[in-house]
């Protein structure tokens, strides 16, 4: 077995992806995922079943409550999940207010914990939702803070690398990179809405129905009537 890499699984395409990347990379797999009460909570079904797919050495999942903190139609019910807009330029409703921050940093301390010298996210910067933390000014300087921030890094001279394998890829690259490394994407769900069939209509779904499009194949997840 490898190194140990601690992989960021929300149970979506792009952590799917990561997990595979990281499994072909010969990694011993340490899977993280959260209960923050997000609306589409049952993508940490999808997350389980992920990570047994890879047998992986041990899945932690993390519950934290970002709907106290609020501002997202990811965490309150009060604001309304938006349908994607292709030429949108704004950030959208669906960011969660520094979510990657706060899920990287718990992951950095699993990765100190378990011996991991690796940490995969799967942020996007080409086909995404416009979020400020999928950027690679924000990754940059995460791992500037956890180079300083560690006892890895700080007392042995290890270093715990950030790996964002999916950084430039578009949509269609992504589920190209992940169909060839045989990501199981029928166990995944990307919808916004938490729904038992993906809506097609938001933001999320809207991407990957496109970047499957792109490759010339059909998602393998069910969507509600007229949504694929």
């Amino acid at each position: 077995m490898g190194e140990k890499a601690v992989v960021l699984l929300s149970g979506g395409l792009d952590s799917c992806t990561c997990m595979a990347v990281a499994d072909a990379a010969g990694h011993e797999l340490y899977p993280v995922s959260f209960d923050y009460h997000q609306r589409h909570i049952r993508e940490l079904s999808c997350a389980k079943k992920i990570a047994v797919h890879y047998h992986a050495a041990e899945h932690l999942i993390i519950e934290t409550n970002m709907n106290a903190v609020g501002g997202s139609a990811l965490t309150d019910d009060t604001i309304d999940v938006p349908e994607g807009d292709a030429q949108r330029t704004d950030i959208p409703a669906t960011y969660v207010p520094a979510r990657n921050l706060i899920f990287l940093s718990y992951a950095l301390g699993y990765a100190e914990r378990v011996g991991a010298t690796h940490l995969y996210i799967g942020v996007n910067s080409v086909d995404y939702s416009g979020y400020p933390d999928c950027r690679p000014a924000f990754i940059a300087a995460f791992q500037a803070a956890a180079d300083a921030a560690t006892a890895a890094a700080a007392e042995r001279g290890g270093r715990i690398i950030v790996e964002t394998p999916l950084q430039s890829l578009s949509k269609g690259e992504i589920i190209r990179l992940g169909t060839k490394l045989g990501a199981p994407y029928e166990l995944t769900t990307s919808c916004y809405r938490g729904e038992e069939e993906a809506c097609g209509v938001c933001d999320s779904c809207v991407l990957r129905l496109r970047g499957f499009a792109a490759v010339g194949r059909r998602d393998p997840i069910p969507y509600a009537a007229g949504g694929q």
